[in-house]
């Protein structure tokens, strides 16, 4: 079907083509990409525009023997493509199929593991120092892009790499400009001079010459201002004043633009930033047109660019959220909503349309998320702070020391938490229970259904000290009529028995108390259902009355068992003993691939099936 890509297996079979043909393998991988992901859901945008940066770097450099490191490694389809790849791509993102992002585990061309933004600089940062001490003649490339550079650790990586002397070489993929201010003869005629390897060698013997000394050092400052004055180039003060040598910008969506720069930075060394435009989308007009809702877009038609949309037969936690929010903010102008670029996502976009002054979206930034959640909490108003439950691992520190340890009431809503399905393991919210259990001060409860995110909205929106965590799950909802249920505050550190029976009791917290019920019903009278709805406070009472009731009890949770729900019954019964026996159904200690949910799910034993199974094997059947 591809004229040339079917005849690449790896980045050696493209180093022999012509820039003619380096074009029409762009279009071809732009075509397969389409073609897979219109009927194998991923990440489409991000790598439609970032195809011709990653064939070049792979025609420039001799990769893996040079390291090539991606951030947001959703940007890397065609790397995948032309690695060796190409048929299993197929495959991505499903049950024993390869990962949506680079895994060292997968390719050695993927030089370093991503799921998360901003680690770029400071992998390849370490990649090229490791090269140095072992005297290796190693390029490291870093490509940073889809607003990863805003990351606090993109930023450290920067202030380290640019103090040092390592080889290493940063692409910036900015997709969210023009770049018609930079492209006129003048801009060129710079990008030519500055690439220059003559120039280059010049001005090195130059430096070299006056010496390490404070006139040498006053010099490149003066020429550094010059030189950034009289180009004009976006954010070149800002990389220089860093310690980095700033190039472009560049077309990035310009193959031979790519490669003819790529080759003159090939031969440089030091801290080096090579700015690219490029367009998100790029090939595919209806993702040009609108990037956000193409970054992921589910099914659709290749041809028509027409999305297939599912039916949602219940609503999502994700919409669920968004609306109380919104109605609690109608009540309360304290109320302000804080995301770190997932408003969409985490339905907090409904409170930018109906309060834009009462919204905050602070780019991939959740460490400032938190704090200055807590900052606008310490000044009065009442913060409700949406993070996915993996990336929220990054807040920790702000977490306890900005939060909890000055027992600011800000409501921590940690979206997408348990098994995620296609993601995979970097998207997991397998920890968040474990990781904040134990903080003082702290709150966490795990809706089972939509009516008690409601009502847990409410609960938060109330409560007036120390952080207050809810985490719920990727998905639709159990079809609870939370529309027509007016929200209320619920008694914190309270669950609630679901279902009475006499031998063996669920202790189940989040919506894996729905499966349970259904387990539970192939035993009636037997098995006893409980929703803890806290994790914290636990709900010690309800525990006794389930121990002393019972001869074998089961944790149900979606999260990992270690730390999770199950430590925290398991200590409970270390200090009260009581003769019943204690099983956790969980997520095991390890990191779960990725699958549909309904697979992770199953294979963790959280579903319907694998709580029966349990409990058959507690009856001896």
């Amino acid at each position: 079907m591809y004229e040339l890509l079917d005849q690449i297996n790896s980045p050696a079979d493209i180093k022999g083509l012509s820039i003619e043909q380096l074009r029409t393998l762009c279009a071809e991988l732009r075509s397969y990409i389409l073609e897979v992901c219109a009927k194998n859901p991923g990440h489409l945008a991000s790598s439609l525009g970032a195809v011709e940066l990653i064939v070049g770097v792979h025609y420039v450099f001799d990769t893996p023997a040079d390291k090539f490191v991606f951030d947001v490694g959703h940007q890397a389809y065609a790397h995948k493509i032309l690695t060796g790849r190409r048929e299993a791509f197929a495959s991505m993102r499903t049950k024993g199929g390869i990962s949506g992002f680079p895994n060292r585990s997968e390719s050695p061309y993927d030089a370093f593991g991503v799921g998360h933004s901003s680690t770029s600089v400071s992998a390849a940062l370490g990649l090229a120092e490791a090269a140095r001490m072992q005297g290796l003649q190693e390029k490291v490339i870093a490509l940073i892009g889809d607003g990863a550079m805003t990351g606090g650790l993109a930023l450290e990586g920067l202030n380290n790499a640019g103090a040092s002397r390592a080889d290493l070489l940063v692409i910036l993929n900015d997709n969210n400009q023009s770049i018609d201010s930079n492209t006129g003869a003048l801009h060129r005629y710079l990008l030519n001079v500055t690439t220059s390897r003559s120039y280059n060698r010049f001005k090195d013997r130059i430096w070299n010459l006056l010496g390490d000394n404070p006139f040498r050092r006053f010099l490149q400052r003066w020429v550094r201002a010059l030189k950034s004055w009289f180009v004009g180039k976006p954010g070149g003060a800002l990389f220089e004043s860093l310690g980095f040598r700033y190039f472009g910008p560049i077309d990035g969506n310009d193959i031979a633009e790519v490669v003819r720069t790529l080759r003159k930075l090939q031969g440089l060394s030091g801290p080096r930033l090579l700015h690219c435009f490029t367009i998100k989308g790029k090939g595919f007009p209806t993702a040009e047109a609108d990037p956000v809702t193409w970054h992921a877009p589910g099914h659709f038609d290749p041809d028509t660019g027409e999305r297939v949309h599912s039916p949602h037969l219940r609503d999502r936690y994700q919409d669920v959220f968004g609306e109380v929010l919104c109605e609690i903010a109608d009540a309360d102008r304290n109320v302000v909503g804080i995301t770190p670029a997932m408003a969409t996502g985490c339905g907090m976009n409904l409170l930018a349309a109906r309060h834009p002054d009462r919204f905050f979206d602070v780019g991939i930034e959740e460490e400032h998320a938190v704090t200055f959640s807590a900052g606008l909490a310490a000044g009065g108003m009442k913060p409700f702070c949406n993070i996915y439950s993996a990336f929220s691992q990054r807040a920790y520190d702000q977490i306890i020391h900005d939060v909890a340890l000055q027992r600011l009431p800000v409501v921590l809503c940690f979206d997408r938490a348990g098994l995620v399905g296609e993601d995979g393991a970097t998207h997991n919210g397998a920890f968040d229970m474990a990781a904040y259990r134990s903080i003082p001060d702290t709150i966490i409860c795990a809706p089972r259904d939509e009516v008690q995110l409601k009502h847990m909205m409410y609960t938060a929106w109330k409560h007036d000290t120390g952080p207050f965590i809810i985490r719920y799950p990727r998905g639709m909802g159990e079809g609870a009529p939370w529309r027509e249920t007016p929200g209320e505050s619920l008694p914190v550190g309270r669950g609630e028995r679901l279902l009475e029976g006499s031998e063996v009791a669920i202790l189940a917290l989040g919506p894996v108390a729905s499966q349970a019920l259904e387990a539970a019903s192939g035993w009636p009278g037997r098995v006893s259902v409980y929703d803890l709805r806290f994790l914290k406070p636990l709900d010690t009472d309800l525990l006794a009355e389930a121990a002393a009731r019972h001869r074998h009890l089961i944790t149900v949770e979606d999260g990992c068992l270690a730390g999770g729900l199950y430590g925290a019954v398991s200590e409970w019964l270390s200090a009260h003993p009581c003769g019943a026996t204690l099983e956790g159904l969980g997520i095991p200690d390890a990191f779960v691939a990725q699958a549909s949910q309904s697979q992770q799910r199953a294979a963790c034993g959280i579903d319907t099936a694998g709580i029966k199974k349990s409990l058959a094997k507690v009856f001896g059947e």
